[in-house]
């Protein structure tokens, strides 16, 4: 094997190619949106574009007739994956403790959306925003799980307030000003050194998929289908009968212990089973290892969902949307949730091909009674054990937040999106980070 001499050049030709595919493919140069989550995000696009470079390098190679040694190619795209990811973990964690990486933030209108930005920013730090306040001549009450929320002024003192605050970023929401009034505002701030995002009229109905053209200048934002195609729909089950072959094969001696555990620690089944609806609301049995007492009363559920689903709702003590049953919990029980292995029988819907590894939670018939027309958008897609809100928020977040997550997942899924999902739980569930 020869990593040197002749193969050289074609070699580090990869490095400039896989750059150039990365800044296309949006791994470099987007970093100013704070959008990354961390390393897991990126690793499917690194391993798309180091994959594509290498290919690129091979081709070119035959093309002039001086083939590289595929043994020198597989061990240099391999040193070089176990290099970038490394790399690009030490680079997030230096830059996100510097200063410099900390926008200072201002958002206009302090109304529900307003608001809703606001709580999603506190959230999620790892987005290195700073909200400072709100801009709003007539801002509604503030919201129970945003205590201090600061109005800084009014929108025709928003040059000033950027001024003053230092600001470095502005988050447009709606607002009680006209459209002319917004308009203006903008445009006064598009000569000052700030970063300016505009919520879209409409934006329930946007996903992170549209895409931006134009007709003489003029933008349109256009919405792609969110049904998934015959061809994409094929590699989704053939990724879901895989992965979850592999993965009843590895678990198979924690799923005895823990049938064990629950057995022996309360009476009851040791598998809970209960009817969800998924894809194209077509009713099937999830199964979930037991963590309640068998005699535990679940309308109390459905009553709780439907208070949830009201967006003044206030979070409980802990800081959590999540319905507290702990006296109904087993300890056993406590465990399985705090590690969400209760999730590992959903192995056999995949399998079986009720859900999917990732999509939608699968939601109880009664819950959709209390759904906002285009929630149902959700049911297009199979329904998965893990999906977009589990890994963003959790119990962090309000059912209808989540529902709205499940939602924008429909809309720009992707299977470059259903591996960064996999990751990224994979993720929380051995590092447990996020809330249960």
């Amino acid at each position: 094997m020869a990593l040197a001499g002749e193969y050289t050049p074609w070699l580090l030709l990869s490095w400039p190619l896989y750059v150039l595919l990365g800044t296309l493919n949006g791994i470099y140069g987007s970093d100013e949106k704070r959008a990354h989550h961390g390393i897991v995000d990126d690793a499917a696009g690194i391993f798309q574009c180091l994959t594509a470079s290498s290919f690129l390098v091979l081709v070119m190679s035959l093309l002039i007739d001086r083939p590289v040694d595929t043994v020198s190619l597989v061990s240099f795209w391999s040193l070089t994956l176990a290099f970038v990811i490394p790399a690009r973990v030490a680079a997030y964690a230096v830059i996100r403790r510097t200063p410099t990486y900390v926008q200072r933030t201002i958002i206009v209108g302090a109304g529900d959306v307003g608001q809703l930005i606001a709580r999603k920013i506190m959230q999620h730090p790892e987005y290195g925003i700073n909200l400072l306040g709100f801009v709003d001549a007539n801002p509604k009450d503030a919201r129970a799980d945003l205590p201090d929320m600061e109005i800084l002024g009014r929108a025709e003192d928003v040059r000033s307030i950027v001024k003053s605050h230092d600001v470095e970023r502005v988050m447009v929401a709606f607002s009680g000003e006209s459209n002319e009034d917004t308009l203006s505002l903008v445009r006064s701030l598009r000569s000052s050194n700030v970063q300016i995002d505009i919520v879209p009229r409409l934006f329930e109905a946007v996903g992170p998929s549209a895409d931006i053209h134009a007709i003489e200048g003029l933008p349109l934002l256009g919405l792609p289908s969110v049904r998934i195609t015959r061809t994409s729909r094929w590699f989704k089950r053939s990724i879901d009968i895989l992965g979850s072959s592999i993965l009843l094969v590895l678990t198979a001696p924690l799923f005895a212990y823990i049938a064990l555990r629950v057995r022996g620690t309360s009476t009851g089944p040791v598998m809970f089973q209960q009817e969800r609806l998924g894809l194209n609301m077509k009713p099937f049995m999830m199964l979930k290892f037991r963590t309640m007492y068998a005699d535990t009363d679940h309308g109390v559920h459905r009553d709780y969902i439907q208070k949830a689903m009201d967006t003044s709702i206030a979070p409980n003590a802990n800081g959590l949307y999540k319905l507290d049953r702990n006296d109904s919990i087993t300890p056993v029980g406590r465990w399985l949730r705090g590690t969400s292995l209760d999730e590992l029988p959903q192995l056999v819907n995949v399998l079986r091909g009720d859900m999917s590894l990732v999509g939608p939670r699968p939601c109880i018939d009664y819950e959709t009674e209390f759904f906002q027309p285009h929630h149902f958008e959700r049911f297009l897609v199979p329904q998965g054990i893990t999906g977009l809100w589990q890994v963003e928020g959790r119990a962090l977040m309000t059912p209808r937040e989540a529902l709205d997550l499940d939602v924008a997942y429909v809309r720009g899924w992707s299977l470059r999106l259903d591996l960064s999902l996999l990751l990224r739980t994979f993720s929380q569930v051995v590092f447990r980070t996020g809330a249960a």
